[in-house]
């Protein structure tokens, strides 16, 4: 009766797994491209690039004449006494229409600045440079963040299939407990045992089912799609880079990081803004004109007469409150820490750099060691459960020796991912792939 009762129990565990459904596959290169196109960083990053744009177009014109044209209509309509009736002595009323029409064409050019003028186009070149800057450091940035979640959804799926291996190994050794059972080899405890195990590396499957799909669902919010998205495998997530010279690697990304070359471009950008803002202690001198065509219906029936103006005006803030100094001292302020954001830009790239590396080379050594113990573990176990045959073995050997290759699988899915991880952190800090 008991061996009913453990198959009956068993059919029950392996018939609990859930059936998933269809969903979509994606390579990291279309994850990547997808993720460009949805994200906020992206989208800001390529405003930025739009306003500073303008900032420069508006520089650039500040170079050139203003022209303004303008014109005006007006009907005015009067009643009162116009004069008295010799006659009666009393007023005679009279109402009176008078129509009025003006154009204008005024243009305006300023010969001097103080140095604005130039000192505002440098400027708005540098905030062009930084929103470059800024855009190609977003899009690594975006890059780096769909690529964890990417890994982050390809290793769940690995553990999971390791956890399903897992539960194999687990039915496959309770199928022996209960026919051993039958032949009256082994004992009840070797088959509750063997039920007991399974039954934990369901749950464990179970919550690998449930990791993976979180981390799917993740990676879909990241690239703009909903419900799941499975990471597709590469060969290339298989390979580990032999040799990296990290010093070369270093100065490498000290000149030419994303993150770097974006904090060095807002502060020459601050430097540039600094340097304007001294502008405002400077005369300006500017050249105006203007044409008037103007005509009347009382006085000439509308007949446009011209007018022209011509003026040359000098304007020099001797004080204004101290407001220049103000924004003198804001702008030098400014300048100072983004001088002082630019270089610890610089310290933190290269301690990262220091963190990524270590992690990387451990990384490397942990996949070499985990594969070398599951070859032990695979051969492990396959003695054990030779000896468990022949009755020279427990099932406690078994099911312990199941479990160290359990672990030493996870530890190699572990181990090639963290790699990866360390891999992408430095490829974003560098600007480049490895």
């Amino acid at each position: 009766m008991l061996p009913r009762t453990l198959v009956a129990l068993a059919a029950c565990v392996a018939f609990a797994a859930p059936v998933g459904a269809q969903e979509r596959t994606v390579s990291l290169a279309d994850a990547i491209r997808l993720a460009e196109q949805v994200q906020p960083s992206i989208v800001r990053a390529n405003a930025d690039i739009t306003n500073a744009g303008a900032q420069k177009r508006t520089a650039i014109g500040a170079f050139l004449p203003s022209l303004t044209a303008s014109t005006t209509g007006s009907q005015t309509f009067s009643e009162g006494v116009d004069r008295i009736d010799p006659n009666t002595g009393l007023p005679q009323a009279s109402n009176s229409t008078t129509g009025n029409v003006n154009f204008r064409l005024s243009a305006g050019v300023d010969l001097f600045a103080g140095f604005r003028r130039t000192a505002d186009l440098k400027a708005a070149n540098a905030q062009r440079d930084a929103a470059e800057a800024g855009w190609v450091d977003a899009r690594y940035q975006v890059a780096l963040q769909t690529t964890q979640e990417f890994l982050a959804a390809l290793a769940a799926a690995e553990l999971r299939k390791v956890r399903q291996a897992s539960v194999a190994r687990a039915e496959e050794q309770l199928n022996i407990s209960i026919a051993k059972l039958r032949s009256g080899s082994a004992t009840r405890s070797d088959s509750l045992r063997s039920l007991v195990t399974l039954g934990n590396t369901r749950l464990q499957l179970v919550t690998a089912g449930t990791q993976q799909a979180t981390a799917e669902a993740n990676l879909a919010r990241l690239i703009g799609v909903e419900g799941r998205v499975a990471a597709q495998d590469e060969p290339a997530f298989h390979n580990v880079v032999t040799a990296i010279d990290q010093d070369a690697l270093r100065l490498e990304a000290l000149g030419q990081s994303p993150r770097v070359q974006s904090a060095e471009a807002d502060a020459q950008a601050s430097r540039a803004s600094y340097s304007a803002s001294k502008a405002a202690y400077w005369p300006t001198l500017r050249l105006a004109g203007s044409f008037t065509y103007s005509g009347n219906s009382r006085v000439n029936d509308y007949e446009l007469f011209q007018s022209r103006q011509a003026s040359l005006s000098l304007n020099w803030p001797l004080f204004n409150g101290f407001t220049r100094e103000r924004n003198i001292a804001q702008q030098a302020g400014a300048m100072d820490v983004a001088e002082a954001t630019a270089n610890d830009t610089r310290r933190q790239v290269s301690a990262a750099l220091t963190q990524r590396f270590a992690e990387l080379d451990a990384a490397a050594l942990r996949i070499e060691i985990s594969q070398t113990s599951v070859v032990a573990a695979e051969e492990d176990l396959r003695v054990q459960q030779e000896r468990y045959r022949l009755g020279a073995a427990t099932v406690f050997d078994v099911l312990t020796s199941q479990e160290a290759l359990t672990q030493a699988e996870v530890d190699v899915v572990n181990a090639r991912f963290d790699y990866l991880r360390a891999k992408a952190q430095i490829e974003a800090l560098i600007g480049r792939t490895l």
